[in-house]
């Protein structure tokens, strides 16, 4: 192994540790600089006479700042050894239980809070000085700005120790992470990258009063340094006791009997993370037993009596080779970006929406960057932005092309919007798609086996060129067709058949008026409920229904008088397809009063099918969750409102669950 390799790696790590704990501004993801200090630790564990002093596996955290005093810390304060894999966390307790002579007498397991380590000094129960880990042997000195949480108690209940030191995370929750970058977006200033970026920059102010706007939160898991107090046997012993001291102690904490138990806590930590409101990247493990803690004792970095089990990554920095755009049903020409193909959040990443022209030019993103992506569970996707430090000078500007790369007609951004638009109509193929597409999709006409693969086969084919074709479709069009037998014909056929009974507000979300969403949908149908009214119906007339504007009405307008509408009208009419609302049946008041939170992905129902199905039974869909909330809907991936669900007591639903709202109403 060569000596200038292991020496090159130690200093990337001091870099980046550098930008990470002092600047707040990190280059790489956290999962990229945990691989970086593995390999660094396997070398120097297989050739330990190149080990030197200075080497960044012998610190424990990072550099102090010279804005602010250091602290010396009454213990040490060390950092844990990681593990990301069932495997390995088995080696682990196999390492535990050889030291120990036997098998631990049973572990805590705590969510790992992606925040600021920090420790608390208590004299006669009053905060005298909190500080952050630092290098582990000194910290910074930040107790004025801890005053300012609300979570910190500034003089401790009950009867507290003549001195304690209390030992925890600084964190931002999700939602306050959200309201601080939109603060910084709405001023013009830097985004933050993560919540734990966020809190440790609100942390490290000179003024107090910018920590206290920023809404930091506290988890406190530790005891340290402790003059006088109860004994206590085991670690769950102490976190019940700094409950009662005032401290915020994370109820999502548990004692287990076994690994078995640790396993299980495992799966429902990385399946729930989304929803406990705070940023987690894993579990920490703990031994219960304080004196088997005292028995395993300490590394020269880590405690052996705890260790990190890693959750997969959800952000990890790669090239972004290219900048592409690809063009919606309306002619809407989104930008997106090509990945070095990267793992992340569970999959392997690609692409990645870069959402319209300004958001390129707001984050700076360039062809050749080095990026930050993140993908959370089933989230698209995204792209938070360069690491600009390590920039060449050969990166390369993106501005939105001239022409549509599919039909090379000109792509116009009309005044005061931020969406630029392919100017080809349905002669761009990559429009016609995503037009088809949706109008068979289940917020749509609902056209069962009409996806995006069929609808490329009849678009290659030249079968069809608008919707109506959809319904001039016959058997025999599909002959020859590999893979198309009677089976799948007779069922696309009769899912094109049973669509013409679809009510007119589907037809017009299919047709992808714009402007027009399910909601507005309903609302038309309500007032025209047959096509001919609507088509009819003057601007004025539109503009005076409930819920729609003057925008909305001249949009509604524009379509209703052109000429391609009007054929493509009586073509569906040839068809047979129904062209009027339904009545509401009898049941259809199932959720009357209710105001239902949609939130994540489900498996069965696009975001429109839903709310169409909640407004059809007489309830409300809101987008944000108050007491006055009477369910919430999670899928996956389903964010902050599922917590804050959680914290108001509001019902919440899975799918199936919604199903059953759906067809029995809220008391059966």
């Amino acid at each position: 192994m060569s000596v200038d390799h292991i020496e090159r790696l130690r200093e990337q790590i001091r870099e980046h540790a550098y930008r990470y704990f002092v600047l707040d501004d990190p280059q790489i993801s956290d999962y990229d600089y945990d691989q970086l200090v593995r390999e660094l630790r396997a070398l120097e564990e297989a050739n330990p006479e190149l080990i030197t002093p200075d080497s960044p596996t012998r610190r424990v955290g990072s550099p102090t700042n010279d804005l602010f005093a250091p602290v010396p810390h009454r213990e040490r304060m060390f950092s844990l050894d990681n593990v990301e894999s069932l495997e390995e966390l088995e080696g682990w307790e196999s390492r535990v239980e050889r030291l120990l002579g036997r098998a631990p007498s049973g572990y805590v397991c705590e969510m790992k809070i992606d925040g600021l380590a920090v420790s608390l000094v208590y004299e006669r129960g009053v905060l005298a000085v909190a500080a952050t880990r630092g290098d582990g042997a000194v910290g910074e000195d930040i107790t004025a700005n801890v005053r300012a949480i609300d979570s910190v108690p500034l003089r401790l209940r009950s009867d507290p120790p003549a001195v304690i030191e209390v030992r925890g995370e600084v964190y931002m929750s999700d939602e306050a992470f959200e309201s601080l970058n939109e603060r910084q977006s709405e001023a013009g200033d830097r985004l933050f990258v993560n919540p734990r970026n966020a809190a440790a920059g609100s942390l490290r102010q000179k003024d107090p009063s910018v920590t206290a706007s920023r809404q930091l939160s506290t988890w406190m898991y530790h005891l340290g340094s402790v003059e006088g107090g109860p004994r206590f046997e085991s670690h769950q012993e102490v976190l019940t006791w700094l409950a009662e001291l005032g401290f915020r102690v994370n109820p999502a904490s548990k004692s287990v009997p076994d690994l078995n138990g640790v396993e299980e806590y495992l799966r429902h930590a990385e399946r729930d993370r989304h929803s406990v409101g705070y940023a987690t990247d894993g579990v920490v493990v703990k031994i219960d037993r304080l004196a088997e803690q005292q028995a395993l004792g300490v590394t020269s970095h880590a405690p052996r009596w705890a260790v990190a089990y890693k959750f997969p990554p959800e952000e990890r920095t790669t090239r972004l080779l290219d900048i592409r755009v690809g063009v919606g049903r309306t002619g809407r020409v989104t930008p997106y970006a090509v990945l070095d193909p990267v793992f992340v959040g569970g999959a392997m990443v690609s692409r990645s929406t870069l959402h319209n022209e300004d958001e390129v030019h707001r984050k700076d993103v360039r062809i050749g960057d080095e990026v930050v992506v993140r993908r959370a569970g089933e989230v698209i996707p995204e792209v938070v932005g360069p690491v600009p430090s390590i920039r060449t000078g050969t990166e390369v500007v993106w501005n939105m092309p001239a022409n549509c790369p599919f039909c090379d007609n000109p792509i116009v951004r009309p005044e005061g919007e931020k969406v630029a638009r392919c100017t080809g109509g349905l002669s761009c193929p990559a429009r016609l798609r995503e037009w088809l597409f949706h109008f068979a999709s289940r917020g749509g006409m609902d056209i069962e086996g009409l996806g995006y693969k069929t609808i490329d086969l009849l678009i290659e084919r030249g079968l069809i060129h608008d919707p109506a074709d959809i319904y001039s479709l016959t058997p025999g069009d599909f002959e020859g067709f590999e893979g198309w037998g009677d089976v799948s014909v007779g069922n696309l056929m009769a899912g094109i058949e049973a669509s013409k009974t679809r009510p007119l507000s589907r037809l017009l979300i299919g047709l992808g008026v714009r402007h027009v969403g399910g909601t507005v949908a309903r609302m038309l149908t309500r007032a025209f409920p047959v096509i001919e009214l609507l088509l009819a119906a003057s601007e004025e007339d539109i503009a005076a229904v409930e819920g729609v504007g003057p925008t909305i009405a001249a949009s509604v307008r524009g379509w209703a008088t052109s000429s391609e509408t009007i054929e493509l009208i009586d073509r569906l009419r040839s068809a047979g397809l129904s062209l009027a609302e339904e009545t509401k049946e009898e049941g259809s008041e199932l959720l009357a009063g209710m105001r239902i939170v949609l939130t994540g992905t489900l498996d069965r129902w696009t975001r429109d099918a839903a709310t169409a199905a909640i407004e059809e039974r007489g309830g409300t869909v809101a987008s944000s969750v108050s007491g006055k909330t009477s369910f919430v809907v999670a899928g996956a991936a389903p964010g902050t409102k599922l917590a804050k669900a959680t914290s108001l007591a509001v019902p919440v639903l899975d799918e199936a669950g919604f199903e059953h709202l759906l067809e029995y109403g809220p008391t059966n």
